[in-house]
């Protein structure tokens, strides 16, 4: 079996991912950046939309007030406000890194303001994440994580298994950026590796987990499971039910740009009550110029948007609940952090409000980095773990393959009445939205 020491070991290579092994790469600290799946990996090349940030410090309230609307009561605004405070330094380095962020922002769904900075027109993530990619000098190793490993209480590495078999990682922390689990749902804007890997590990190591039924369902996905931006609606696009009525303003003040939770149950009800939904992109001036790859996507199932209204529905796209952590990712276990969707801050609530995802990766990726590097010098249980230390041979939280039980598991679920049931019939729904549960809807996420 080979070996092999780093000071921080990453699993995922999405925006968290990649963020985070950045702040710790120029921290000299030796980085290990592993991806399960191929580049672009995870979930971040799919987001059409942009990253939220807030517009100069007038608009920190409203974007905190935004947030605090669309979560429902369930976001912790201490850790909201602290993200939403240190979110301008990162456009800000974003920028000196070279990435061409459009000068003017737009407008999404539940922000009372245009604050969504975009890259390329609808291939933000990718073009974030393959930015961020080129600042590394590390490459990202193709394996999967298979288990945790132990040494004392700290997590010290992990157990992967790659196009060479089975190797051992020792680490002095590990950091979780492995995203959701979307492709549990048969209808799905996830990629194929959004499979909850990264909670089962945490889990089986101890970590707590929390707010796992508070999975978002974007409201106009293609019947192949293909997202069609919510910036679209930000433009003009409006959303027609079978009889052709706009019917959001009978819902919400805000119509079309509605938290995505109001959207998604009124798109359910109007599909249930009318026979089908459609979203006419008719009015969005430069349509092809603005949205290349919604009109590529919906032109490869024979669909012209500049024609007709699009057929949408409701599909899985982000789960809030996740691997439970604190506002710089530390999840309570010793040596071991998580960041992006694999994790659950708290800023999220009970439903996310658009572009906040990538805003999150960006900043908790960044701080968990430095946390572990910190406690790497100030370690919070021993042995310390260090890579080349001589703690003794690190145990797996759970050999691979077997059910283990948690040491200090913690799994908790704060339901909420009628979100549950509402979720479920939107799941079973899905069902028949597709040709065949079994295919593989490609799709992008905001």
């Amino acid at each position: 079996m080979e070996r092999h020491r780093t000071d921080l070991l990453v699993l995922g290579a999405g925006v968290a991912g990649v963020y985070a092994a950045l702040a710790a790469e120029e921290r000299g600290a030796r980085v290990l950046l592993v991806s399960k799946d191929p580049f672009p990996a995870g979930s971040t090349p799919w987001a059409q939309g942009g990253v939220a940030f807030p517009v100069g410090e007038e608009d920190l309230e409203a974007h905190l007030r935004d947030t605090l609307v669309a979560g429902r009561g369930l976001v912790e605004e201490g850790v909201a406000r602290s993200i939403l405070e240190e979110a301008p330094r990162h456009l800000e380095r974003l920028r000196a890194f070279g990435l061409p962020f459009h000068p003017e922002p737009t407008r999404e769904g539940g922000h009372s303001r245009a604050r969504v900075f975009h890259l390329g027109g609808d291939r933000s993530g990718f073009l974030l994440l393959e930015g961020l990619l080129k600042r590394l000098s590390i490459p990202v190793v193709p394996a999967q994580a298979l288990s945790l490993l132990a040494s004392g209480n700290r997590v010290a590495g992990a157990l992967l298994w790659g196009p060479e078999g089975l190797w051992e990682v020792r680490a002095g922390a590990v950091l979780l950026a492995t995203g959701g689990f979307g492709r549990l749902f048969p209808v799905t804007t996830n990629p194929q590796g959004a499979t909850g890997d990264g909670m089962a590990l945490a889990w089986r190591a101890g970590a707590g987990l929390r707010d796992l039924e508070f999975v978002q369902f974007h409201p106009t996905a293609l019947p192949n499971g293909a997202l069609v931006s919510e910036a679209c609606r930000g433009e003009g696009a409006l959303l027609l039910n079978a009889q052709g009525e706009r019917f959001m303003p009978r819902y919400d003040p805000l119509a079309e740009l509605a938290p995505r939770d109001v959207v998604a149950r009124a798109v359910f009800r109007e599909r249930e009550g009318t026979g089908g939904v459609y979203l006419d992109l008719r009015p969005i001036p430069h349509l092809e110029e603005r949205f290349p790859t919604v009109v590529a996507q919906a032109r490869a199932l024979g669909l012209d948007p500049l024609r007709a209204p699009l057929p949408v529905a409701p599909a899985a796209h982000y789960a809030m609940g996740g691997v439970r952590t604190d506002a710089f990712g530390y999840t309570g276990i010793p040596g071991l952090y998580a960041a992006g969707e694999v994790a659950s801050t708290g800023f999220h609530g009970a439903n996310r409000l658009a572009s906040n995802s990538l805003l999150e990766g960006l900043v908790v990726g960044w701080r968990a980095a430095l946390r572990a590097l910190e406690d790497l010098a100030f370690p919070r249980g021993g042995p310390r773990g260090l890579a080349g230390d001589a703690a003794g041979a690190p145990q797996p939280h759970g050999p691979p393959g077997l059910p283990a039980v948690p040491r200090r598991g913690v799994f908790r679920v704060a339901y909420r009445a009628g979100s549950g049931a509402l979720r479920c019939r939107l799941a079973q729904r899905s069902m028949a939205w597709t040709t065949s549960s079994s295919s593989s809807p490609a799709g992008v996420r905001l």
